[in-house]
């Protein structure tokens, strides 16, 4: 097998580092052109009756034809065998870990409560796992057929993918490593994406994993039926938050490659494969904005208050989803990690509350204290919609305490949250046969006490110089 690569055929371009060999081009949605070998693009057209060198033209689309232009997502691919090039379709086993997330699947589990994950294992040496087969399903709401929901995965993973690639036919994956880096081939080039990166490959995109590090770890968040964005900022104003410049998207490599390769596809939660004597990363150019990227999540510009009172976890997102429903995301992504906290007069941490979005959070490295007694890297916590939830009694006390001032918070942690206004399941491998479930310890509130009682009498002289009745006796039972 020979790769061949060029350099990104833009003004600007992100050069390749020592633990990142690959060259990136800029930006956020934007419509790139690339090719690896130059005039290779057709001029001015996009489907000419002859490519040069005889390519073959295949387009992908990630949105219907008719959305609206600037919405639409589509991108030209020209490459030395087509796709539709294989040798048919088999049917995998049942994944009892992919699954319709709807009620009336006795394979999913609703919680009331809050739930955590110690840390996934990674399997051992004697038990080679790809990407594809290491992955598990924990949460999700909704089913890739309705074109609305999403899943919650993890994977762990020992080896690298070989002559082996992989197609989600159902949804987008934005993909969190936790241990070790990604090398991942798509068929629009390549990204290295390490723990503190996340990368987001579309629906119908084909790619492998290779694992550079050795065995790896990480987190997964798949939609149906829409695609990640970046949030509005209103009054922000133009920049702020993940800023559109520091996303990245592979520009075009090709391999030349006749050996035999395993594609598996991913369709309606269940897996097929198909085999053909060719290489799927021969595209030797393409023009488009269906494209995967990856963005580097220490370059996120934090804003918070600098006056009083916590600012909702809104201003922590980083990508975000809609849902059908005007105004309720289908999930945002959000961060929390080092960065200045400076208010008068504040709670600091999370206010207790109930939420009517379902929250799942997961630690990339650090410590982020109060969350659990087992909340850990590589691990997982779940609160379902108006499932209350709230620091401990240690950090509340620690918080209406402490002397303010200006502070770093999250210092060396990268925590993040998946959000979501839908009800979400929890899968039979989660709940049973992962063996790293463990309930939150509710004692961990147990000394959250109502202190209210403790100031009766000066509540009572507040009461009487307002002209108001005292607390009847029945104040103190």
């Amino acid at each position: 097998m020979t790769t061949f690569g060029a350099s990104a055929q833009t003004t600007y371009s992100i050069p390749p580092k020592e633990r990142d060999p690959y060259r990136y081009q800029v930006g956020f949605g934007n419509r790139f052109a690339s090719e690896a070998i130059p005039g290779t693009l057709p001029v001015a057209q996009n489907n000419p009756q002859k490519v040069k060198y005889d390519l073959y033209t295949e387009g992908i689309n990630g949105t219907p034809f008719v959305t609206p232009r600037k919405e639409n997502q589509s991108t030209w691919i020209y490459r030395i065998r087509p796709s539709v090039a294989h040798k048919g379709f088999e049917s995998l086993p049942d994944n009892p870990d992919a699954t319709c997330f709807l009620p009336l699947n006795p394979k999913v589990h609703f919680s009331p409560t809050q739930l955590a994950w110690h840390p996934f294992d990674i399997p051992s040496d004697n038990e080679k796992t790809d990407f594809v087969s290491g992955l598990k399903t924990l949460a999700g709401n909704g089913d890739p057929t309705l074109r609305e929901g999403l899943a919650v995965h993890i994977y762990a993973a020992n080896e690298s993918m070989g002559n082996r690639a992989f197609c989600n036919g159902d949804g987008d994956f934005l993909i969190l490593p936790q241990q070790g880096r990604l090398d991942i081939q798509t068929e629009f080039g390549r990204l290295m994406v390490r723990p503190g990166e996340l990368v987001v490959i579309q629906r119908g995109i084909k790619y492998k994993v290779g694992l550079p590090d050795g065995p790896s770890r990480g987190y997964i968040l798949e939609i149906f039926g829409s695609h990640f964005e970046l949030p509005d900022l209103g009054p922000l104003g133009t920049h702020g938050l993940a800023n559109p410049r520091d996303f990245e998207s592979p520009v075009a490599s090709f391999d030349i490659d006749q050996s035999p390769w395993e594609i598996i596809y991913k369709v309606g939660g269940k897996l097929f494969t198909c085999r053909q004597e060719h290489t799927p990363f021969d595209v030797v150019a393409w023009a488009g904005n269906y494209v995967p990227y990856k963005y580097a999540m220490e370059k996120f510009v934090h804003v918070g208050s600098i006056q009083r009172d916590h600012i909702d976890p809104s201003i922590f997102c980083v990508l975000t989803a809609k849902s059908k429903t005007p105004g309720a995301p289908l999930a945002d992504f959000l961060i929390f990690s080092g960065r200045w906290d400076v208010a008068t007069g504040t709670f600091r941490p999370p206010y207790y509350h109930r939420n009517c979005a379902s929250e799942m959070m997961g630690l990339i490295y650090g410590d982020y204290g109060g969350r659990s007694d087992g909340f850990a890297p590589g691990g997982f916590s779940f609160e379902n919609g108006f499932c209350p939830h709230g620091v401990s009694y240690e950090e509340f006390k620690k918080a209406t305490e402490a002397e303010l001032g200006p502070m770093r918070v999250h210092e060396g942690t990268l925590a993040f949250m998946f959000e979501t206004c839908m009800q979400v399941t929890i899968t039979d491998y989660a709940m049973k046969r992962s063996g790293k479930l463990h309930e939150h310890e509710p004692k961990m509130w147990d000394d959250l006490k109502g202190q209210f009682v403790n100031h009766i009498d000066q509540i009572n002289a507040d009461l009487k110089a307002a002209g108001l009745p005292p607390l009847g006796a029945n104040a103190l039972r």
